[in-house]
C-alpha cells in the first residue's frame, strides 16, 4: 500500500501505557501512526520501537502552541487526519509523589478533601486538553473520507453506575479523576451532537482497569487488553457506528 493511501492516525499520550499499545496495534493494522508525546525524545524512542513508519509528534495537550504546531505539521505532511485517538490523561498528581497506594489516595481525594489545585491540573489534561486537540484537528478530519474520533474515557465516569447505591464504582467517584471523565463524556456528547450530520464518527471507549502508571500499576488488565476496544472502534471504518460508549468487546457502558 502506498504511503498516501494509508489511513493517518494520531494517538495522544502514545509514548507509554495504553496509548503506546494502541499506536502499536494501529501500526500493525496498516495505518501510519503519529505518536503524540509531550516529551519528543520519548516519543521518538517509542516510534522506533514500533517501526512500520510510525512518527513521533511533540504534543502536550495542555499547551496550545504545542497543539497548533502538531496540527500544522500534520497539515503540511498529510493534509488530513483519518483517526484521532484522544488518549492522553492523568489520574492525579500526588499519589506516587507521596508514596500512597490507590486506596490511600482515594481516601484523600473525597469531595470534602480533594485538592482544588490537583483537580485543575487533572482536568486541564483530561477535559480541556481533549477539547483543545479536537478543535485544532477538526479541519484535518474534515479533509478525510473516513474520519473517526475515539475519546478514551472510563467506566468510572458513568453517572448511571455511580448513582446506583449497589454499584461497586461509587466508592471511587472522586472530583479529581472520576468526575473529570464524566466531564469528558459530556464534552464528547457535545462533539457527537455537533458532528451528527457529518461523515465524522465520534465514539467513547473505556479501556478498563489496566496496569499502567496512571493506576500506579495496580490494575488487573494488561496493556493489550486495555487497548483492545480502542483499537476495535478505531478500525470500524466508514460504515461503523457513531455515538457509542463501549468497553471490550462492544459492551455498552451507561452514561
Amino acid at each position: 500500500m502506498e504511503k498516501k493511501d494509508k489511513l493517518i492516525a494520531l494517538v495522544s499520550g502514545a509514548n507509554q501505557g495504553i496509548g503506546y499499545q494502541v499506536a502499536k496495534d494501529l501500526a500493525n493494522s496498516g495505518m501510519t501512526v503519529l505518536l503524540g508525546s509531550r516529551d519528543l525524545k520519548r516519543g521518538e524512542k517509542a516510534a522506533k520501537e514500533i517501526g512500520l513508519g510510525s512518527i513521533a509528534v511533540q504534543l502536550d495537550v495542555t499547551d496550545r502552541k504545542s497543539i497548533t504546531d502538531a496540527a500544522e505539521y500534520i497539515k503540511t505532511e498529510f493534509d488530513r487526519l483519518d483517526v484521532l485517538i484522544n488518549n492522553a490523561g492523568i489520574s492525579n498528581t500526588r499519589m506516587q509523589r507521596l508514596g500512597l497506594s490507590m486506596v490511600e489516595y482515594m481516601d484523600s481525594a473525597k469531595a470534602s478533601m480533594a485538592s482544588i489545585d490537583e483537580m485543575r491540573m487533572v482536568w486541564d489534561t483530561n477535559v480541556f486538553g481533549v477539547l483543545a486537540v479536537y478543535q485544532a484537528m477538526l479541519p484535518l478530519l474534515k479533509n478525510s473520507k473516513d474520519a473517526r474520533i475515539v475519546n478514551v474515557s472510563s467506566t468510572l465516569g458513568s453517572l448511571t453506575l455511580n448513582a446506583d447505591p449497589n454499584s461497586g464504582y461509587s466508592s471511587f467517584y472522586n472530583p479529581v479523576y472520576a468526575v473529570s471523565k464524566t466531564a469528558l463524556n459530556g464534552i464528547t456528547l457535545s462533539m457527537m451532537l455537533e458532528l451528527k450530520d457529518t461523515p465524522i464518527k465520534v465514539n467513547l471507549v473505556s479501556p478498563g482497569f489496566t496496569k499502567t502508571a496512571m493506576t500506579n500499576f495496580e490494575g488487573y488488565e494488561s496493556l493489550e487488553d486495555g487497548a483492545r476496544e480502542v483499537v476495535r472502534v478505531a478500525l470500524l471504518g466508514p460504515d461503523g457506528p457513531t455515538g457509542t460508549f463501549t468497553t471490550w468487546d462492544n459492551v455498552h457502558v451507561p452514561w
